[in-house]
């Protein structure tokens, strides 16, 4: 009998031992790799990465991920594919799970990650969409374990910006796995309400929306942020519109002043600097950007054998 693939297309997918095991797998793989030690259960094996939207991190560390762990890989972009013609959906997916053993897939609507799953054997992982972004999430999260502790429930985690993907994908992993957050966003810029209505119900830990950023940041042991207009809003009207109503959300010195002392800054890149962001607090002592880039590989080695299933040792 088949197995049903191992799908992760948003946060809420897994439970929180689940969630758990995945960081502290991508840790272990972390030091392994740091050690020399060689690590390849997935010869033999092809990943498929199908974009619609551009991509430095999310692709480069999909792509050392499976190399590290052995495997190979196919680059697809959207255009050059037959769905640029119209090819559906689920015909796309049920021929390449006869070619693939895994599917990564980066586009706009959530829709289409879902639609890929339902009828594709293989598993299907969200690479980002314009509502979840679950992959970075976990690395981001396994950044703060390194820095703050693998206990995240005395944590404050504040997020300032835009209510995007990236915020309800924190909203479900404060649900799920538990710590506070407090997100600080402009009127009319909040996230998704269902979705925070739904972490609400079961979250043990407050989950909180501010339209002061200094509330969200006092005290907080984690700042984060990302840039004001994501992929498929960076027209030049709505770029300059946003500019003006986030203007008051920057994370500077002055903003960051106010988290707790050791705090720690997160961004998931690409930085726009002097407008989510400013160059010295990005550069600064207290930003751990660079480790939270170098983690998506690692944690994408854990999801990557999570989702296959492959040899665990």
């Amino acid at each position: 009998m088949n197995r049903r693939p191992r799908h992760y297309l948003t946060v809420s997918d897994l439970e929180k031992d689940q969630l758990l095991q995945i960081i502290h797998r991508a840790m272990e793989l972390k030091r392994r790799q740091k050690e020399g030690i060689p690590y390849r259960p997935a010869v033999g094996k092809v990943l498929g990465l199908l974009f619609e939207k551009p991509s430095t991190r999310t692709r480069i560390s999909f792509e050392a991920a499976m190399f590290q762990l052995g495997g190979n890989v196919s680059f697809m972009p959207s255009r050059d594919l037959q769905l640029r013609r119209g090819e559906p959906l689920k015909d796309t997916a049920r021929v390449l799970d006869r070619y693939l053993d895994c599917l990564v897939v980066r586009t706009f609507g959530q829709e289409i990650v879902e639609e890929l799953a339902k009828w594709s054997a293989i598993p299907v992982i969200n690479g980002l969409t314009d509502q979840h972004h679950p992959c970075q999430i976990l690395s981001d999260i396994m950044t703060v374990m390194e820095f703050k502790g693998e206990d995240l429930s005395g944590l404050k985690i504040a997020w300032v910006g835009d209510g995007n993907n990236m915020a309800h994908s924190w909203i479900q992993a404060a649900a799920r796995i538990g710590f506070n957050l407090f997100i600080a966003c402009p009127e009319e810029f909040e996230p998704d309400n269902e979705i925070l209505k739904q972490a609400r119900k079961e979250a043990s830990f407050p989950i909180e929306v501010t339209h002061d950023p200094k509330e969200a940041v006092k005290d907080a042991h984690v700042v984060n942020t990302d840039v004001w207009a994501s992929m498929g809003q960076d027209d030049q009207q709505e770029k300059e519109k946003r500019s003006q109503i986030f203007r008051p959300f920057q994370v500077n010195s002055e903003l960051l002043s106010l988290a707790a002392e050791d705090a720690i800054v997160l961004h998931c890149l690409p930085a726009h600097k002097g407008e989510e962001i400013t160059e010295k607090v990005l550069e600064g002592k207290q930003s751990v950007v660079w480790d939270q880039a170098e983690n998506k590989m690692h944690l994408h080695k854990a999801i990557l054998e999570w989702s296959m299933n492959l040899e665990y040792h």
